[in-house]
């Protein structure tokens, strides 16, 4: 596939292991029971590429590691040009020099998201500053105009198996999610900003649609979304193409993340369920 991938600008950004943040003691989940427990940020131990989304006994957990810059403009750069599948490096602390790669980005929070190793991970602190390569916003597929890539690194884009037929682009997914299931991050201008959420809060249509299989890392499908300059931009006959970035979520409105690599408004991306269609086996 033709790609600018030569001139695609690869830079420095750089963040921090970001500290758990919380709210209020408790959140109210959809049939109004109050829980007590985790949310977003710092290391997570026990929850990494490849798990279920609905593991955990949390909500919006982040998996693997969660980094911030803790300069607010800085951050929005980290944000931004940081791409899924970009080579990060450690370079203070116990795991210094140890590498790892991007899995995705949560908006609100504004948190990128890394995976390491286990082993990485137990020697990782809060405050260890990771440099991260920054490639992949401004990739532009030569032979598909219609199609705008958005976060995703050029090397991991070329060994995801996508075929080229009748100039649309075949893509392996897990699963499609009907555009009317997608919720909280709706209206948010900066597509490469974060994620935003599949609502799961009906859990027997979830399980209906084969949605409660996702996992961290699936590609999935999002049906009538064009989200070529925001998020959410409903439109008959458009496809989105993302990546599943955090858990899911007990209020309304929300379950797991999206963050978007590919984006259409016409019938230019036709999905192809692939049970191995999940980042864990790209990334290595």
């Amino acid at each position: 596939m033709r790609t600018n991938k030569d001139r695609v600008v690869k830079i420095s950004v750089s963040g921090e292991v970001a500290h758990p943040v919380t709210r209020a003691p408790f959140r109210l989940a959809i049939d109004g029971t109050p829980w007590l427990f985790p949310g977003t940020g710092g290391i997570t131990y026990n929850f990494t590429l490849g798990d279920s989304a609905y593991k955990m006994a949390g909500d919006h957990v982040e998996p693997d590691v969660s980094t911030k810059n803790p300069n607010d403009a800085m951050n929005a750069a980290y944000l931004k040009y940081s791409c899924i599948g970009n080579e990060a490096i450690v370079l203070t602390g116990k795991a210094k020099d140890a590498k790892g790669y991007v899995i995705g980005k949560h908006g609100g929070i504004n948190h990128v998201l890394i995976h390491f190793s286990q082993d990485v991970k137990e020697k990782l602190a809060i405050g260890d500053k990771i440099q991260v390569k920054g490639w992949g916003n401004g990739l532009v597929l030569e032979d598909h105009p219609g199609i705008r890539t958005y976060n995703i690194d050029p090397a991991l884009f070329e060994k995801i198996p996508v075929e080229e037929k009748d100039k649309k682009l075949y893509f392996p997914v897990k699963a499609v999610v009907p555009g009317y299931l997608m919720g909280s991050g709706v209206g948010s201008g900066n597509p490469a900003g974060g994620d935003y959420d599949i609502i799961t809060n009906d859990k027997v249509l979830i399980g209906k649609l084969g949605l409660d299989k996702l996992c961290i890392g699936d590609f999935v499908a999002i049906e009538n979304h064009n989200n070529s300059f925001g998020l959410g931009g409903y439109m008959e006959g458009a496809i989105t193409i993302g990546v599943v970035v955090h858990g899911d979520c007990i209020i309304t409105g929300h379950g797991p993340g999206v963050t978007i690599i590919l984006t259409t408004n016409k019938e230019l991306i036709v999905p192809v369920i692939d049970e191995k269609a999940n980042l864990s086996y790209y990334i290595k």
